[in-house]
């Protein structure tokens, strides 16, 4: 995922992130404030830092914590579910005067373990072979958790519209016996009518 938004410079923006269990999360981050002399983002924003905070499914934080205008942080996952990833400048100015703009430019990447080429390199072919298949092994691992969160939802989803399902048959009985019986008692009243009028 990568992608930037704009935040005012005391405002905190949230972004969900929907995550298997037991996953590496790993985030890179570039701030850029608004200059109103050349009316554009400058290429970063000194003396600016960022509070990252990383909420799990259940409401715990599972990371909270001030960067500075340009940062990667990491955390791993050990529900399935959605996690909250909030970003909040720790500009002290006051409201009033605090009203840069900020760009936020953000990279977070889900479950990739990306091989350090460099590392190879310095390595003997046994070596680079055995950290190839290392990385394969790990990448394997994260389809098969990916594939399994996935198996989890569709399942939860199976049985909710399962559970619907049953609630509107039973209701639709329940209609039917209620017009049934609706329409005795009337048969029954028009009938008593009639008999005490002599109609019949």
């Amino acid at each position: 995922l990568a992608l930037y938004f704009h935040i005012g410079e005391r405002e905190e923006k949230c972004i969900i992130e929907d995550i298997p269990s037991d996953t590496l999360v790993v985030g890179n981050y570039k701030v850029q404030r608004w200059d109103l002399h050349i009316r554009d983002f400058l290429e970063s924003a000194p003396g600016l830092g960022m509070f990252v905070t990383v909420t799990s499914p259940t409401g715990e934080v599972l990371l909270s914590k001030l960067y500075g205008p340009q940062g990667t942080f990491t955390f791993t996952s050990y529900l399935s579910g959605e996690h909250i990833i909030c970003f909040q400048s720790n500009s002290t100015r006051f409201a009033v005067i605090a009203g840069s703009k900020l760009r936020i430019h953000l990279d977070i990447r889900v479950g990739e373990h990306f091989l350090d080429e460099s590392a190879i390199q310095a390595k003997d072919k046994v070596n680079e072979v055995n950290i190839r298949l290392e990385h394969l092994i790990e990448q394997i691992h994260h389809v098969t958790r990916e594939q399994e969160y996935e198996r989890e939802r569709e399942e939860k989803f199976r049985k909710t519209s399962e559970e619907t399902n049953s609630n509107i048959l039973w209701w639709a009985i329940v209609q039917t016996l209620i017009l049934i019986s609706v329409g005795i008692w009337q048969i029954k009243s028009l009938r008593d009518f009639f008999i005490s009028k002599k109609l019949v």
